[in-house]
C-alpha cells in the first residue's frame, strides 16, 4: 500500500519541516518458538538540518531502528513517516524507490564496488534511478569535488586510503540529495586521525543544511552531534541535546541556498 498525505502532514505548525516522524514503532522477530521484541513503542521526530546520534549498548535496538529509518526493514507495529510520506506498510518495491531517492547511506565498511573507480561508485544510485550517463557523470564529479576527491575520481578503492574510501561513500550518499543522511559507525574502520577528518566532514555537511543521523557506540562521536537519543532494551531511555553549539548551522548556507555561490548537483527527477 502506498500512503502519502499532503506536504502539510510533514510540517510542524512553526514551519520547520519534519524529516522523520516515528510513532510507537515496535519490531518483533520470531526466534523458534519465541518472539523477541527488538523495539517497543519508540516515538520521536527529527527536523530538517538536525544532527543526531542514536546510541546504546549491544542489543539495545539501535541497529533495528537504523534499519527501519533506512527503509531496510518495516515495523511490526507503529508508523514511520519520512519527508511527509508514510513509508511503514509500503511494498518492497516502493521502499526501494524511497531508499534510492530519500536516504543516503554511509556504512562502516564503505561498501564500495572493488572493480569500479570512485566516479562509478558515486554514480551507482543514479544508475538505479535511471539518470542519463552524461548527467550521472556531471553530478558525481560535482559531489566528489565537494568531498575534496576531485583528483581521485579515476582511482579504484584499493588505490585509496581508508579515509578517502569513506569520503567516496559519503559522496555516493549525497549524490541524490537525500532528505536523510544515515551513517552506521562511520569511523569504525578508521584510525583516529582519519576518523577526525570524516567527523569534520559530517560537521561541514550539517552546517550546509543536511539532516544527519549517526548510529554509534562511541560517546565522543555522539557528543559532537546536537542531540543524543539513547536506546536500551528496545525503548528510548533518554532523548536530550548534547550541548554542542549550533552557531555554525545558523550562519552557514547550504550550497545553492541563500548566501551561497556554490551549488549541489540537481537531484534525479527534480528541477535544477
Amino acid at each position: 500500500m502506498k500512503a502519502t498525505e499532503p506536504a502539510a502532514r510533514g510540517d510542524r505548525a512553526d514551519g520547520e519541516t519534519l524529516v522523520v516522524r516515528a510513532e510507537m514503532l515496535s519490531r518483533d522477530y520470531v526466534m523458534g518458538r519465541e518472539i523477541v521484541r527488538a523495539l517497543s513503542g519508540v516515538s520521536f521526530e527529527l527536523r530538517r538540518n538536525e544532527y543526531v546520534a542514536i546510541v546504546g549498548p549491544s542489543g539495545s535496538g539501535k541497529s533495528t531502528l537504523m534499519n527501519i529509518l533506512g527503509c531496510l526493514d518495516t515495523p511490526t507495529a507503529g508508523e514511520y513517516w519520512l519527508h511527509g510520506t508514510r513509508v511503514s506498510g509500503m511494498s518492497d518495491a516502493e521502499l526501494a524507490r524511497v531508499r534510492n531517492r530519500e536516504i543516503g547511506f554511509v556504512f562502516q565498511t564503505f561498501n564500495l564496488l572493488p572493480r569500479a573507480n570512485a566516479l562509478r561508485n558515486v554514480e551507482l544510485p543514479l544508475v538505479y534511478a535511471g539518470v542519463p550517463s552524461s548527467e550521472r557523470r556531471r553530478r558525481a564529479v560535482a559531489v566528489l569535488d565537494r568531498v575534496q576527491l576531485g583528483d581521485r575520481r579515476e582511482h579504484r578503492p584499493n588505490e585509496l586510503s581508508g579515509g578517502q574510501r569513506q569520503r567516496v561513500a559519503i559522496a555516493r550518499a549525497l549524490v541524490t540529495d537525500p532528505a536523510l543522511l544515515l551513517a552506521d559507525e562511520p569511523t569504525g574502520n578508521l584510525d583516529s586521525k582519519t576518523g577526525e577528518e570524516v567527523l569534520r566532514l559530517f560537521e561541514r555537511l550539517h552546517a550546509e543544511g543536511h539532516t544527519i543521523v549517526v548510529v554509534t557506540h562511541d560517546p565522543d562521536i555522539a557528543a559532537r552531534t546536537q542531540r543524543r537519543i539513547a536506546l536500551r532494551d528496545g525503548v528510548i531511555e533518554s532523548d536530550e541535546p548534547t550541548g554542542t553549539a549550533p552557531a555554525a548551522v545558523a550562519t552557514a548556507a547550504r550550497p545553492g541556498g541563500p548566501g551561497s555561490s556554490a551549488s549541489w548537483p540537481a537531484p534525479a527527477g527534480r528541477p535544477a
